[in-house]
């Protein structure tokens, strides 16, 4: 995944985990708008978390911000 959508996925799940605790779940949906405006880089992160991965539809925000860090240090 490109480092700009790996720090927005940092960015929510940050915003998420301050307002709801580190128990959240979230969708890899969370940080998309409500509307398919960019249809290329939401097929990226759903390859990243349904295929590469086999994530669950919700998973810990914790878990995902660790494994996106890592990914962004790969980079």
């Amino acid at each position: 995944m490109n480092k700009s959508i790996c720090q927005k996925i940092i960015d929510v799940y940050n915003h998420k985990i301050a307002i709801k605790g580190e128990n959240v779940g979230l969708s890899f949906y969370a940080f998309f708008a409500n509307k398919n405006d960019d249809p290329k880089l939401l097929m990226e992160v759903a390859e990243w978390w349904i295929s590469k991965h086999q994530l669950d539809h919700f998973e810990k925000a914790i878990k995902i911000k660790e494994m996106v860090i890592t990914e962004m240090d790969k980079a």
